[in-house]
């Protein structure tokens, strides 16, 4: 027998602790994955117990996740209120002007360069326009437009991807929804309390508030920051990561709608943090993440409120929150997803997208009784690479802020990951990007930060040498023109949300 001492063989009991979006995109995701091998799985939620509902943005792996479930974009949208996100548009991060990341990439590669490298000599010749304007996803976000990407792009300029906006409880409910029917069960109770083996110290079953025992093989934590079973039960501790993410607090509140909705998320830098603004159809998202050791609560929330340009429909809501990550994500015969397992801040919108990839890390090492630890020390280096990756991503977004005050003054002085360091060093001394294992932005999202701030290398490839700078100007335009054009031809968001949520969008055609 392997570590736990049980009998080895398929899992035949799943517990999930916890709803909410976590709890239920696990049980949907995992529903359909075990489907007939006779698995049975069942949640455990209380509906006396909210759940914290912040994240309302979404990147493009939301996309997959769900069309794995055989949902499509038309069904998710409606269901979820959503619209469509092409990017993040930043706005007086550097003070006075605005820059977006895209999901998507800027330019065209030319003789085995990265564009970037061209770019960045047109520029220096003042040959060339603000990097975004060679990106048709940041374009189309810019100016408010929405479409489908090609399913079959004729070049780099016509790659681009979407994301959704959407009411995170509708999405949980719809997942719900989707669960139930594949046979997930759901009961409605507190836990009062979680039994452990005496000898492996292995979760044999947690005890409702009704008493009833509920016995299980694997337990899923998505019980939220509480980390009922994973920190409460296990003990399993947590990395503090506020010496980097300074941030440790946000004020949520709705909105009436003003305005046509954009299709990106808007994130604007505050005097100790930045506040947010999500388009819903028929509402708006709003919230201030700010530091407490900058900024108090009264402060925080007067200047959430001074900002939000719709009517207010609540009284906005405190969160608090330590960034960082538990010590390991799977301990025993637990796994931990969503807050559970760590968070870091809104930022880039990652919490969903970290919570889809732990269910498909789960899914790829999922284990049998044996627990054998091979399988649990991998998905843990997975899960705590990927973490560190999107940490330093969002310091970098921090870091390059030339804005003024404490607080920014702290992210620009503070001591950096080694990884980021190296990174930032990398592009300094060659425009090039490392890649790590488990990633989840890719270069071009670094080159979207580097390029807004306008934090730019002191040398290029040394091949763009050889490229005649008026020849280069030429292509240069030609590509900003076709995104131009392609962009003054596809819908606005408003009127690709009318197309029953883009279900009848045409695929765009770039003239590049």
């Amino acid at each position: 027998m392997k570590d736990g001492g049980m009998a080895s063989g398929a899992i035949e009991r799943v517990v999930i602790v916890g709803g909410g979006t976590a709890g239920w995109m696990a049980a949907a995701a995992l529903g359909a994955y075990l489907a007939g091998t006779g698995t049975r799985i069942t949640l455990i939620e209380s509906s006396e117990i909210g759940t914290i509902g912040v994240g309302e943005a979404t990147i493009p792996t939301i996309r997959r996740f769900y069309a794995q479930l055989g949902m499509g974009d038309a069904e998710v949208m409606r269901a979820c209120e959503a619209t469509a996100k092409l990017g993040i548009r930043f706005v007086d991060w550097k003070l006075g002007t605005s820059f977006v990341h895209p999901f998507g990439r800027f330019g065209q590669d030319l003789r085995g360069i990265d564009f970037h490298h061209f770019w960045l000599k047109a520029r220096a010749a003042g040959q060339a326009a603000p990097l975004e304007e060679y990106s048709l996803g940041a374009m189309l976000a810019r100016e408010g437009h929405a479409s489908v990407p090609l399913p079959n792009p004729p070049s780099q300029l016509s790659v681009f991807d979407w994301a959704l906006h959407f009411d995170a409880a509708l999405f949980a409910a719809h997942m719900r929804a989707y669960a139930e029917r594949s046979g997930v069960t759901r009961i409605d109770a507190k836990i009062t309390d979680v039994s452990l083996h005496g000898e492996t110290g292995f979760i044999e079953s947690v005890t409702l508030d009704s008493g009833e025992q509920v016995a299980g093989d694997l337990f899923i934590d998505c019980s939220g920051f509480r980390g009922l079973l994973i920190g409460e039960a296990l003990g399993i501790g947590y990395q503090d990561w506020s010496h980097w993410l300074l941030c440790d607090g946000a004020f949520a509140v709705q909105s009436e709608r003003v305005g046509p909705p954009p299709s990106c998320t808007t994130v604007t830098a505050r005097s100790s943090g930045w506040q947010w603004r999500i388009p819903l159809r028929t509402r708006e998202g709003n919230g201030i993440v700010f530091a407490s050791h900058f900024q108090n609560d009264d402060d925080a929330r007067a200047e959430l409120l001074a900002n939000v340009l719709g009517k207010p429909t609540m009284e906005p809501r405190r969160l608090r929150f330590t960034p960082g990550r538990r010590e390991v994500a799977w301990a025993k015969n637990c796994v931990s997803l969503g807050l559970a397992s760590g968070f870091l801040e809104p930022l880039e919108s990652t919490s969903i997208a970290l919570i889809e990839t732990g269910i498909e890390r789960l899914k790829n090492l999922f284990p049998d009784k044996g627990f054998d630890p091979a399988v649990i020390a991998e998905y843990n280096i997975q899960s705590a690479e990927e973490m560190e990756r999107v940490r330093d991503f969002i310091i970098l977004h921090y870091h390059l802020s030339t804005r003024e005050g404490p607080f920014w003054q702290a992210c620009r002085e503070m001591t950096l990951p080694d990884t980021l360091n190296a990174k930032l060093d990398l592009w300094r001394a060659r425009g090039a990007f490392i890649r790590y294992r488990w990633e989840m932005f890719h270069p071009a999202s670094w080159l979207a930060i580097y390029g807004g701030y306008e934090h730019l290398p002191e040398r290029i490839d040394p091949g763009v040498a050889a490229v005649d700078v008026p020849e280069l100007a030429r292509a240069l335009e030609q590509m900003r023109a076709a995104v131009a054009r392609t962009v003054s031809d596809t819908p606005t968001h408003d009127e690709f949300l009318a197309t029953v949520d883009g279900a009848a969008a045409e695929p765009i055609r770039t003239s590049a």
